[in-house]
């Protein structure tokens, strides 16, 4: 169930910049104001993420989760209606406001419901969420945007959204087992006592850090591959299909090795090897569109290694009346790092008179010594999960 609601919040995110050769002529916009109405939708879950982790604890889970899924769902029902561009943006800030904290509160569920020893397969399974976007999603969704007009992939993604939402009214059960240690602080003294917690930083400056690889290359690796390697602008959707299918595989497994051979190994492997990958594919040059895909399976499969298995290790850093803010605080710093981190892989790189992405090599570079830094704050977390924390230690009493 879980799967399958980060899928249409994932979709939700990715189906924009697709849309955008379609929508910018529809509403008569500049790429500027589009990149507006996608940019508005990370700023406003980043807020929202803060201002709800006083509450997150405070709560049954499922009917957390409920309430803000309704939330982005009725944001996403705004966005296929919206007939002008102030109303699409103002959409995209509902839809933030409330998706930005799903997420987290999924993650929170899932660090409730399953023992450490098994969260690695499970956030292994939920990670395919973003391999099926890109085989189901993404394309269905241009699809119905080119047949339909561009309202119709959120009016589609609403309806599913709709589908999911009831399941998990009708199959989930209640969690709230954390309720049982009650708040006695106020929603304003909760999030500061989370977001000032020294235990509690570790994990979220690993968190954060993870998340400016994605951000840094993601952006330009359909521009450089067209204009650098040369590939075809009509092959991409082949090579994101692939890639899709093999990650929607690949992330169970990777999840299970990762349970199998422990979560610290499995995110030290995955980092080495996206470091090795990284190195090799900003460096090609006119490579073939096999080679392409062989690189960004294995790309996407050490990007599944990493996620899941940190994911895992991070969820257990939190004590239990504590997991609803801190995956909401997480979740807000990550979006907010993979902001600055898109802003400044801009500064890095250009596109040249004959189109190529100029200085790509040197954002590899940089994304892999973040990544060496990363693997150093996973190893503190991985310390620190060994420790009992200390508010669930014997008082000396």
């Amino acid at each position: 169930m879980l799967a399958f609601l980060q899928f249409t919040i994932v979709l939700d995110f990715m189906v924009l910049s697709p849309l955008g050769a379609i929508l910018m002529p529809a509403l008569s916009i500049t790429p500027k104001m589009f990149g507006l109405v996608v940019s508005v939708y990370a700023i406003s879950a980043a807020v929202s993420g803060v201002l709800a982790a006083g509450f997150a604890d405070r709560y049954d889970r499922k009917k957390f989760l409920l309430f803000f899924y309704g939330g982005f769902l009725l944001g996403t029902l705004l966005c296929g209606l919206a007939p002008t561009y102030p109303a699409l943006l103002a959409a995209r800030i509902v839809t933030g406001l409330f998706g930005g904290v799903v997420g987290a509160a999924a993650f929170a569920i899932v660090a409730d419901t399953f023992p450490l020893a098994m969260r690695g397969r499970v956030m292994g399974l939920i990670m395919t969420a973003f391999g099926a976007s890109q085989v189901l999603g993404i394309p269905i969704g241009i699809f119905l945007a080119t047949h339909y007009g561009w309202h119709a992939p959120f009016l589609m993604i609403a309806g599913v959204g709709l589908a999911v939402g009831a399941v998990i009214v009708a199959r989930m059960q209640p969690v709230d087992a954390h309720l049982a240690k009650t708040q006695h602080q106020s929603p304003v003294q909760h999030l500061w006592k989370t977001g000032t917690s020294p235990r509690y930083w570790v994990g979220f400056l690993a968190t954060m850090l993870l998340a400016t690889g994605g951000f840094m290359m993601m952006p330009f690796a359909s521009a450089f591959t067209v204009n650098n390697q040369h590939i075809a602008l009509d092959r991409l959707p082949l090579v994101y299909a692939i890639t899709g299918v093999c990650s929607m595989i690949l992330g169970p497994l990777i999840g299970r090795l990762s349970d199998r051979f422990g979560k610290f190994a499995t995110f030290c492997y995955a980092s080495i090897g996206a470091i090795v990958i990284i190195l090799y594919y900003t460096q090609l040059s006119d490579a073939p569109l096999w080679e392409l895909i062989v690189i960004s399976i294995a790309m996407f499969a050490t990007i599944t290694g990493r996620m899941a298995s940190a994911g895992a290790l991070t969820s257990a850093v939190p004590a239990p009346q504590d997991r609803g803010a801190y995956m909401s605080i997480s979740s807000s710093l990550q979006q907010l790092a993979g902001g600055i981190a898109a802003f400044l892989a801009g500064l890095i790189v250009y596109q040249g008179p004959s189109g190529r992405i100029e200085h790509y090599p040197w954002l590899g570079f940089v994304v892999c010594a973040s990544t060496v830094v990363a693997m150093w704050l996973m190893y503190r977390v991985h310390r620190l999960v060994a420790e009992p924390i200390a508010s669930d230690r014997p008082s000396a009493a």
